[in-house]
Parts: C-alpha cells; structure tokens; sequence
C-alpha cells in the first residue's frame, strides 16, 4: 500500500501492480481455495466483502470447484502477508489484466465462465431449455426452479445461478436470430460459441419442434375476449450488440424452417392485432373527452387494403389526424418486426402524425409501446431485401 496525507489525515492509495506483484506464493493461493471449499461461497465472500465473479473463475486442483478469482487472490494475499491481512475489493481491480494473469503465473487454471461447459451440458442445456419454451408456447404452467434442479442432475457440480446464466444466453441466441425465446430469461449476450453452435443445429435438426413453438405464439385470442386496455410502456432502449467473432458465417435457414418471417406473414394475427388497436383508439377518444370523433375512426388497412403506408386512421384532435401502422406479436418487448419501405417512406413524409404502435404479449396481457414520427431515427433497419430488374438508375 502506498500512504499519503490530505488536510492532516492519512489517505490509502492502492497500487494495483504493486500489491499484486508481491503475491508470490502458490501455497497461499491454494489455502484460499481450500478455505473457500470449507466455508462454502456464501460464507466466503461475506468473509472477505467481495461479490461474485462476473466473468473469470479459478478452478481449485484438489476437488475441480470454480471459485471466485477476485475474491480468492485478496484472501491468498492475507495468507501470505498475514501481519498485513488480505486484500480489500477497493484494494485492487479484478478481471482479465490483473488477476487473471496472476493466478496464471502462478500455475492455476482460470476459466471465463461458462465457457468450460462441456458438449453433452451444453445440448442438455439446450434441450431442456426448448422443452419449456414448448410449455410456455402452449400456455401450460411449469417451474422454473424445478426443471433448473433436474437438469442440474446431469451436470457436472452446476450452480442453479449458472444454470440460469446459461438460460439467459440460449435466450441471447434466439433473440439475435429474431426466434422467440423465454419470457422469464432475459437474453444476456457474451454466450459460449459452443453454445451458439448447439442452438443453431438444435433449430435445424429439431425443425417440427420449434415449428409447434412458432405456431403455439402465433395463437390468435379474438379481441372479444379481452378489454381494450393495455398497459402503454417504453420502447425498449437501443443496445450495441458486439460481434464476437466477425468472421463466423452468419446461419441461413431453410425457407421450410424460417421461423424468423412468419410473425409478419400471418395475417390473421396482423389483422386481430389492428382489430384490437382499432378498439383500443376509440376507447382512447372516449376517455380523453373526444366521444364526437369515435366514429371517424377508420380501419383503412381492411378498407382499402395494404399499401397505404399505415393502418389506422385516428385523431388527437378534430383537425389532427394520427396514422396508426401497428405491428402485433404474442412476443416479447425487444422482438424485432419488419417495416416495409412504404411505411419508412409514409413516417418521415407525416413526421409527427405518424404513430407505430407496437403491440406485443398479445395472447395473454396485451402490452403496448408507441413511437411516434420518422421510424429510421428510432430503430436500427436492417434491409433484406432487393427489388431485382435491368434498369439502371441514372442520376
């Protein structure tokens, strides 16, 4: 530790490099590791003050236990240097510069976590993970603790947390390949390639079975069976996905299991969604003191069809008119839709008075985000299509 003094009192500076360098003994660090063992990790971490490893573990050689890295150097540290005592969290950083070469150096193994998960857990991982997107998709109650306990079973020593960061990665991976996933596991990225490798060949290999997923969330609940009333939320923050490896060719499915599409080719959960939306603007009207306007409500998308560049015609005033396109999905809040380039071109030519009105949970509790204006300054669009001829364009 470095010492220095500010306004008569003394101040603590940590060195990382310094501190770190002068923990030199393999000995202390495996008596961390075995005191870790003994204590168990609750007990460990309350011990020393530290929190859980969010990405490096060291793995103990006496038993295979993966223990917190921060955590085992700052106690390895007090057993080294015991008139000094170990190390504080605020005593030094942890992560991939710092600890992570030092247990290194001195001959212990760290892993990333997740990423010494084995083929046969990861695909057990996968599997069950698909067998309660099933249930989910067939609205069939289950629990998530208990399929987490029997799929812990079959693995070797996981924690019921680790379970559920694995989850939560399978979710990463579907939500990127615009797939439904489990509502409950929120995706969290930074997944195992093995991981994204038995995803893929799972939705190849098991087609029929995510077909019935597919099919079980594009269920159509007639707006007859539910109020018009939504909870109105936020549209889902805009995130920077990283690509991890820019190289890796990206997965094509077959037109036969090309999940991603079919949100927006049924029409008939398209059209109960817009039926609902329609509802749900004249009830909006009557509430907000303007019941004169509630028949000027128009659904011109079953009128007059497709390609007017959006699908309901509202008001927000008797001389304002609001152009609602709405996007249905029985999805989550980040499931990603398709615009067309009609309805791009239609939000930036009304500006203002162009209203998306994303719908989604449909089936169950419908919930519902607006967003209001030019769409391209709100949402990352992606083109996947081209229109093909033999004109060219010349300026």
């Amino acid at each position: 530790m470095t010492w220095g003094t500010s306004g008569g009192k003394s101040t603590r500076e940590p060195t990382v490099a310094s501190e770190l360098s002068r923990l030199q003994s393999p000995s202390a660090v495996q008596s961390a590791l075995d005191e870790f063992s003994q204590l168990g990790r609750t007990a460990f971490l309350l011990r020393y003050g530290f929190g859980k490893s969010r990405d490096f573990m060291v793995r103990n050689p006496a038993n295979g236990e993966l223990c917190d890295s921060k955590a085992i150097v700052g106690a390895a540290f007090g057993f080294q240097h015991p008139a000094q005592g170990p190390l504080k969290p605020a005593d030094f950083s942890g992560g991939e510069a710092t600890v992570t070469p030092k247990l290194q150096s001195l001959g212990f193994e760290v892993v990333r976590i997740g990423e010494d998960w084995s083929q046969q857990e990861v695909d057990a991982t996968v599997a069950a993970y698909f067998d309660m997107l099933l249930l989910e998709a067939r609205q069939e109650k289950y629990s998530k603790t208990e399929r987490n306990a029997t799929l812990r079973q079959v693995l070797k020593a996981r924690s019921k947390a680790s379970v559920e960061l694995k989850h939560q990665n399978v979710s990463a991976v579907l939500h990127g390949m615009d797939l439904p996933f489990i509502s409950g596991y929120k995706p969290r990225d930074n997944s195992q390639l093995l991981l994204r490798k038995a995803v893929q060949k799972f939705i190849l290999d098991k087609a029929d079975l995510v077909s019935h997923v597919v099919d079980g969330l594009e269920d159509v609940k007639s707006p007859a069976d539910m109020q018009f009333k939504a909870v109105v939320v936020d549209a889902p923050a805009m995130s920077a996905v990283v690509q991890l490896v820019p190289s890796a060719p990206k997965i094509r499915l077959p037109r036969k299991v090309d999940f991603a599409a079919r949100d927006e080719s049924n029409r008939k959960l398209g059209r109960t969604g817009e039926q609902w939306v329609l509802g749900f603007e004249q009830q909006r009207l009557q509430e907000a003191g303007m019941p004169e306007l509630f028949q000027r409500v128009d659904w011109i998308s079953d009128r007059l069809g497709d390609g007017a560049g959006y699908d309901i015609l509202s008001y927000d005033s008797s001389d304002q008119a609001r152009y609602i396109e709405v996007k249905t999905t029985n999805g989550a809040h980040t499931s990603a839709f398709i615009i067309s380039r009609n309805e791009l071109d239609f939000s930036q030519e009304t500006g203002d008075a162009f209203h998306l009105y994303r719908v989604f949970q449909f089936r169950t509790t419908p919930l519902l985000y607006m967003l209001r204006g030019d769409v391209s300054k709100q949402l990352n669009l992606e083109p996947i299509d081209f229109r093909a001829s033999f004109r060219k364009i010349s300026s």
